[in-house]
């Protein structure tokens, strides 16, 4: 019996993009069924990955800067020495696009951007897309026909620990600290909390260390929400949201991760959000404000309702 091949799929960020990337890592493997199946991705997404189930290896890129000479010679050792038959490259950064570079003058086949590689996407210049519909375009490159809906039924973890209530909503107040922008004002969510808490729906506060003060703050205004502030894994927030009622979040990688795990999810978004990376799943909706200090607590409970 021949060696299995070995194929390479790189996707290194952010957390909302990797969650979307799910259905064409599921279409690569459908269409591999008996390659040796590696990722290259970043340390915050490993779990995630090994829990799927869709890789054999799970590799970490530390992203050295392109100046670190022994660190770049380094990454070009490993990835040589993978012996990878193809690369699916859905990261499609200018970085990635080095890598590519790094294997010359010998590169396995490579889906990707880059001038010079075997299956080029060219669609990244054209009218802005979705990023689900932009990665079935570039695997359709490659013979891949269709990328299936985000399936993360993989994703479930032991919530026992945390002392939840039966019936609780999930409330996403963060976003990355550089767009404060993207951030339905904390008084907001905590008029929210209070809603949900008085019609018996206790609000889970969703966040890490970047959220501590609006998390803080809504906790302090309603003091029936339970802050779970740093003590949930990815697999652990999929397995509340495959659990709660509903759950309310600005444009930010956790509400991607709730959205596409089942969760009825409103997401709120400003002129800061591309609308180019909308969550998905089966039930959601968004609201949209160029300042989404100009939504409301009535717009939110009016969008809740329809959900």
């Amino acid at each position: 019996m021949g060696q299995r091949p070995r194929i390479l799929v790189i996707k290194l960020s952010a957390l909302g993009d990797f969650v979307l990337s799910l259905g064409a890592f599921q279409a690569i493997r459908a269409h591999h069924p008996e390659a040796e199946l590696v990722l290259l991705t970043s340390r915050p997404f490993e779990g995630l990955a090994r829990a799927s189930g869709l890789f054999d290896e799970v590799w970490l890129d530390a992203k050295p800067p392109l100046s670190n000479l022994p660190a770049v010679l380094a990454l070009r050792r490993r990835l040589r020495g993978g012996r990878f038959a193809r690369v699916y490259d859905l990261q499609r950064s200018d970085r990635t696009g080095w890598y590519f570079r790094l294997l010359w003058p010998d590169p396995p086949e490579w889906v990707g951007k880059v001038a010079g590689c075997s299956h080029r996407y060219t669609g990244m210049a054209e009218s802005p897309k979705h990023i689900v519909e932009r990665e079935a375009e570039q695997l359709a490159v490659a013979g891949i026909a269709g990328v299936p809906p985000i399936d993360l039924s993989f994703a479930r973890a032991d919530v026992s620990g945390l002392g939840l209530p039966e019936r609780h909503a999930l409330l996403v107040p963060g976003c990355s600290a550089h767009v404060p922008a993207k951030r339905w004002p904390p008084e907001r969510y905590a008029a929210l909390a209070k809603a949900l808490a008085a019609g018996g729906t206790t609000p889970l506060l969703i966040g890490t260390a970047a959220e501590r003060a609006e998390i803080e703050a809504i906790a302090a205004a309603c003091p029936e929400a339970v802050s779970l502030l740093g003590r949930t894994s990815l697999e652990q927030l999929a397995t509340l949201a495959g659990e709660a009622q509903l759950a309310v979040g600005n444009d930010t990688g956790p509400a991607h991760l709730i959205a596409a795990a089942g969760c009825p999810t409103l997401m709120l978004f400003s002129a800061a959000s591309d609308p180019r990376a909308a969550p998905r799943g089966p039930r959601v909706a968004s609201l949209r404000r160029d300042s989404l200090a100009d939504l409301s607590l009535e717009e939110v409970l009016a969008a809740l309702a329809g959900l």
